[in-house]
């Protein structure tokens, strides 16, 4: 099973960096950066919620499952 996040996809459509989708989102740009690549065991809803908010898009369009 794979979760692919698709942050930065959102990110580049909305021409918003990482740094300043850190700092609307209340987390650090290393945190930020770790759920990007995909190496982030869990996330909370919270941030979630804050990110769909502030990049204006659904929880689907964020993450997404990949058969191996």
């Amino acid at each position: 099973m794979s979760i692919i996040v698709n942050v930065d996809v959102m990110m580049a459509k909305r021409k918003m960096s990482s740094q300043e989708l850190a700092e609307k989102i209340g987390i650090t740009p290393a945190n930020l950066s770790i759920l990007k690549t995909g190496k982030a065991r869990a996330v909370r809803f919270s941030t979630l919620e804050a990110i769909c908010h502030i990049l204006d898009c659904q929880p689907g369009d964020i993450l997404e499952y990949r058969e191996d």
